[in-house]
C-alpha cells in the first residue's frame, strides 16, 4: 500500500492548526474563567471571615450588655420587692376596710375572665377544625379526584348563566395572553382536551389555554383571564364556611355584650 505523503502532511498541518486554535480560543478562556472563579471564591471566603469576626464582636458586645442588664435587673428586682411588700401591707389594710367591695369586684373579674377564656377556646377550636379539614382534604386529594373535578368544571363552563358568560367572554376578548387554567395536580391530556373543547364551544372560538399546576389549591380548578376568574374547589367551600362561622361568633359576642347587665363600681 502506497502512502500519500501530501495527505499525511496536510493532516499534520490541520492537526497543528486545530491545537493552536484550541489553545487560544478554548483552553485560554477556560483557564481565565477558572482563575476568576478562584478569585471570587477567595473573596467570598474573606468576606465570610470578616462577617464572622463582626458577628463574634457583636456577640461579645451583646453578652456584656446582657450581664449589665442582669445586674440592673437584680437591683431593680430587689427594690421592687421591697416596694411590693410595703404596698401589700397598705393594700391589706385597705382590704380590711372594704372587703365586701373587693369581693364583688373580684367576682366580676372572674366572670369576665371566664367569658374571655371561653371565647378564646371557641375561636381556637374553630381554627383547628378548619386547619384539620384542609389538611385532611389535601392528604386525600389524588389525580383521580382531580379528573372528576375537571368533569364538574367543564359542566360549570357549559352551564354558566348569561351574565357570567358575557363577563368571561369580554375578559377573553381583551386578554393579552392565553387563558390560565390551574389545578393542584397535572391534568391528563383527556381532561385538558375536555376543558379546551368546553371553552371553544361555549364561546364559539378557539381559546388559547395554558395549563398550570398549583399545589396550594385544595381539590379544585381555577380559570383566570384578564382579572376575571371562574373557580370550583373544596377550598372555596371551606373558606365560605369559615367566614360564616366567624360571623356567627361575632354576632354571639355582640349579643352577649348587649345582654350583660351594667355593673356599678362600689
Amino acid at each position: 500500500m502506497l502512502i500519500d505523503w501530501f495527505t499525511v502532511g496536510a493532516q499534520v498541518i490541520n492537526f497543528l492548526i486545530l491545537v493552536w486554535l484550541l489553545k487560544h480560543f478554548l483552553y485560554r478562556p477556560i483557564l481565565d474563567a477558572i482563575d476568576a472563579r478562584e478569585k471570587k471564591i477567595a473573596k467570598s471566603l474573606a468576606d465570610a471571615d470578616a462577617k464572622e469576626a463582626a458577628a463574634q464582636e457583636e456577640r461579645d458586645d451583646f453578652q456584656h450588655k446582657n450581664e449589665a442588664f442582669e445586674q440592673q435587673r437584680a437591683a431593680l428586682l430587689s427594690e421592687v420587692t421591697e416596694e411590693a411588700k410595703a404596698e401589700r401591707q397598705r393594700l391589706l389594710d385597705e382590704a380590711r376596710q372594704a372587703a365586701d367591695a373587693l369581693s364583688a369586684k373580684r367576682q366580676e373579674t372572674l366572670r369576665n375572665d371566664a367569658h374571655d377564656l371561653n371565647q378564646a377556646i371557641s375561636r381556637r377550636a374553630q381554627q383547628e377544625v378548619f386547619a384539620i379539614a384542609r389538611k385532611a382534604l389535601t392528604d386525600l386529594a389524588a389525580v383521580s379526584l382531580e379528573e372528576r373535578l375537571a368533569e364538574v368544571f367543564t359542566r360549570r363552563l357549559r352551564e354558566m348563566d348569561d351574565p357570567s358568560k358575557q363577563g368571561l367572554g369580554e375578559a377573553l376578548k381583551t386578554a393579552s395572553g392565553p387563558v390560565r387554567v390551574r389545578s393542584a395536580f397535572d391534568l391528563p391530556a383527556a381532561q385538558r382536551t375536555a376543558i379546551q373543547n368546553a371553552l371553544n364551544e361555549t364561546f364559539s372560538s378557539d381559546i388559547p389555554v395554558r395549563f398550570e399546576t398549583a399545589p396550594e389549591l385544595i381539590s379544585g380548578i381555577e380559570l383566570a383571564a384578564n382579572g376575571h376568574k371562574v373557580a370550583w374547589s373544596i377550598a372555596d367551600y371551606l373558606a365560605s364556611l369559615e367566614k360564616g362561622v366567624a360571623e356567627l361568633m361575632k354576632e354571639k359576642d355582640k349579643s352577649q355584650a348587649e345582654a350583660k347587665p351594667e355593673t356599678k363600681n362600689p
